[in-house]
């Protein structure tokens, strides 16, 4: 492990209070008072961002090792930007947003580590919204599916389980659309044999065909990923 990754998880050994996570409830919601910085120790949380008109854009899906609540660093009466809904059970580390500040501005390894990761986490955001917006409700299905694949795919004999379970619903607010839209690619996809669905879970046959589908450019997985 390299220093700086050590300086951070010195950090976060040092988190004032460790909290259990539900299923189906809020870390936070958009426009709270942000006091805390949240490291992910299990479960897993969903990013989201919900525009006037009530439609969610998923942005993320963090678990073990992620940090949420970042954005909120360094900015005067900071509020929460986004929300944080529970996925699966866990733990997380609850870090006070003014005690990480005056860490990062006092310890050069630590804030060298962060910076890298949060440019890391900038540059995933912007090819997911590079291919939502070039190729796409269809490539942006096609794209989320191969990042799924990256993050949660576990090799099988017939292709990559998805080992996620997502609703349709769920995935259309991963590709800004509607679950219509999503059902009907989703079938079209099942009707030429890249895909089949088991109790609610995705197998992807041909991952090739989907990267073909959206002029792949072959980034790598810790950049093509969900999380």
């Amino acid at each position: 492990m390299e220093n700086g990754a050590m300086e951070l998880q010195e950090l976060v050994n040092k988190a004032y209070r460790q909290m259990e996570i539900k299923k189906g409830t809020y870390l936070f919601r958009e426009g709270e008072q942000a006091e805390e910085v949240y490291y992910i120790q299990s479960g897993k949380i969903q990013v989201s961002k919900i525009a006037t008109d009530g439609q969610e854009l998923s942005l993320r899906i963090c678990s073990k090792g992620d940090i949420v609540g970042e954005l909120t660093l360094f900015t005067e009466q900071a509020k929460y930007l986004l929300n944080a809904k529970v996925l699966e059970d866990g733990i997380v580390s609850c870090i006070q947003r003014e005690v990480l500040e005056k860490s990062l501005l006092e310890n050069n390894k630590l804030a060298l580590e962060f910076m890298k990761w949060m440019s890391d986490h900038f540059r995933k955001t912007q090819t997911k919204f590079r291919d939502l917006v070039l190729h796409g409700k269809k490539g942006a299905l096609y794209s989320t599916l191969i990042r799924m694949c990256n993050s949660y795919g576990v090799m099988k004999e017939n292709g990559i389980l998805i080992d996620l379970h997502l609703t349709n619903q769920e995935l259309a607010n991963f590709c800004g659309t509607s679950r219509e839209v999503v059902n009907r690619l989703l079938k079209d996809l099942r009707t030429k044999g890249i895909i089949s669905i088991n109790r609610g879970k995705i197998t992807v046959h041909h991952l090739t065909y989907l990267r073909n589908e959206i002029d792949c450019e072959d980034c790598p997985p810790e950049i093509c990923s969900i999380d």
